[in-house]
């Protein structure tokens, strides 16, 4: 089963759902309305391999509004994402215990 936390006002989530949608049936999780929890957000951030950092929208407004620095622990940022889930770089795609940011949405590809 292929999972996509989802934003279908972003184009690149819009052109990343088409994608997976290729590859097999896909739960889409609208992550706005439907916000992880800090604990799925380390769960996937270890599947990615990344920093807190590197998974957050830091050019979006509300990471300055809130205060927060890219040097900020990662407990910090991924609470803050669950609080804010538009903080959250989109579109990421799960798929049988691997995760991948589609940024390009051809990135998602290498875990289909």
């Amino acid at each position: 089963m292929i999972t996509i936390w989802h934003n279908p006002r972003c184009s690149k989530s819009r052109q990343t759902l088409a994608l997976v949608e290729e590859k097999g049936d896909v739960t889409v999780r609208r992550y706005l309305e439907d916000a992880p929890s800090a604990e799925e957000i380390a769960e996937v951030q270890k599947l990615l391999g990344l920093k807190a950092i590197e998974m957050m929208r830091t050019k979006e407004k509300r990471f300055a509004e809130l205060g927060l620095s890219k040097s900020e622990d990662d407990g910090v940022l991924r609470a803050a994402m669950a609080e804010n889930p538009i903080l959250i770089e989109r579109p990421i795609v799960l798929k049988d215990g691997k995760a991948a940011i589609g940024r390009p949405p051809e990135a998602v590809l290498e875990i289909l």
